[in-house]
């Protein structure tokens, strides 16, 4: 399967980079830092499980004055499950950089990702965070070091920038995510950081950010697993000197139209990245009365492993996929049902249509599947992204902790 190239996701007015501090062995990078050069508005989306990282709750609650500095990421450990030293290292590691920055600790975020219950080796962070701040900067190496330095089991890196003009100011938007395995909707372990030049409130930030992770963070699912430490956030600068984006205007649709696509680019990388994965698949439900019936459903077929596996097996098996539309909680008349693969129909007014097994047989081979299931119902769509279950997923997670 061809990865989608990496774009530098340098933004005007930030900085990042990422370093080995020791958490991770053989030299590997496992730290990073973003900062942006102005005090930016901010705003975050966070995992909806009830256990989560003491560095989730400190972001949240950091969060809540709208304005962020800079954002510390650590990953080979998930600060998750530790007890009282978890908020303990928070506290201490956002105040050990804010001192290195020359800003106040309240402006400093902190995310972690790795291995749950494992005490955070924090001794390490303090004792890099010298060279951290040192080694800030904004060359496309910087950027690359920094999305490296979050990664677990992921293969790849993975950024993307993008940019567009309002009002006669280019406005840029970039980012960097991590994420292979335990990827689920509700903050679909994945991390997700953003910034923008942009000038925005931070409340106005915030909607446009719970819009843009609805149509595609939270659309993406590799294994049905909600992780403990999941985090998007976005800083916004205003470097770009734009008039300020408004709710309920013509500029604020176009910067969530942005701000969408570049989150979706992202997300389809974690999906084309899932652990194991040898298929990338999207599958839309149209055809809905709701976005909700039509979520559940397309949720539904994403989410099945006798789905998943069979796209693994190339096995042409569409009753697998019919029978998880049925279970997906959701009314419909099953007599108004058509399916497609790769455009093939499989299902016509919930009759099979005795299509060619040969022909079935070459769509099951190709690496992107597009499954579409019309309900024939109404006007509303949803689309999830996922990707097979091989031998390998099993191999890597069988073995994580050895």
């Amino acid at each position: 399967m061809k990865l989608s190239k990496n774009r530098n996701p340098a933004v005007p007015g930030f900085q990042a980079v990422g370093v080995c501090c020791g958490i991770k062995a053989k030299n590997i990078k496992d730290l990073a830092l973003f900062i942006s050069d102005v005090p930016a508005t901010a705003a975050g989306v966070f995992t909806k499980n009830r256990i989560v990282s003491p560095g989730v709750t400190w972001s949240r609650r950091a969060l809540k004055s709208g304005s962020c500095r800079a954002i510390v990421v650590n990953s080979g450990n998930a600060n998750t499950v530790v007890g009282p030293k978890g908020m303990k290292d928070c506290d201490e590691i956002t105040k050990t950089i804010a001192e290195e920055l020359s800003i106040p600790q309240k402006e400093v975020l902190i995310a972690s990702t790795g291995v749950i219950g494992v005490s955070l080796p924090s001794e390490k962070i303090i004792k890099a965070a010298p060279l951290l701040v040192k080694k800030l900067g904004r060359t496309a190496k910087n950027w690359t070091d920094a999305a490296e330095a979050i990664m677990t089991t992921d293969l790849v890196s993975k950024s993307d920038r993008i940019q567009y003009t309002f009002q006669g100011k280019r406005i840029t938007i970039g980012g960097v995510t991590k994420g292979s395995g335990m990827i689920h909707p509700n903050m679909a372990t994945m991390l997700g950081f953003l910034y923008t030049d942009a000038a925005i409130d931070s409340k106005t930030l915030k909607m446009a950010l719970i819009e843009a992770a609805d149509r595609s963070f939270n659309r993406i699912t590799v294994d049905g697993d909600n992780s403990t430490n999941d985090c998007v956030i976005v800083l916004a600068n205003g470097e770009a000197k734009n008039p300020a984006i408004k709710p309920n205007t013509s500029g604020y649709r176009e910067f969530v139209k942005a701000l969408t696509t570049i989150s979706k680019n992202l997300a389809s990388k974690i999906i084309l990245d899932g652990e194991g994965a040898t298929k990338f698949v999207t599958v839309r439900v149209q055809g809905g009365k709701t976005r909700k019936q039509a979520y559940l459903i397309a949720n539904s077929v994403a989410t099945s492993s006798l789905v998943k596996t069979a796209l693994f097996g190339e096995d042409p098996n569409w009753g697998r996929i019919f029978c998880a539309v049925g279970y997906a909680g959701a009314s419909f008349d099953p007599d108004k049902v058509d399916i497609l693969l790769n455009k093939n129909l499989l299902v016509k007014n919930g009759n099979p249509t005795n299509l060619s097994p040969q022909k079935l047989v070459k769509a099951m081979r190709q690496h992107e599947i597009d499954i579409t299931i019309d309900l024939h119902g109404g006007k509303e769509w949803e689309e999830v992204l996922t990707c097979d279950f091989s031998y390998d997923y099993v191999k890597i997670n069988a073995e994580y902790t050895t």
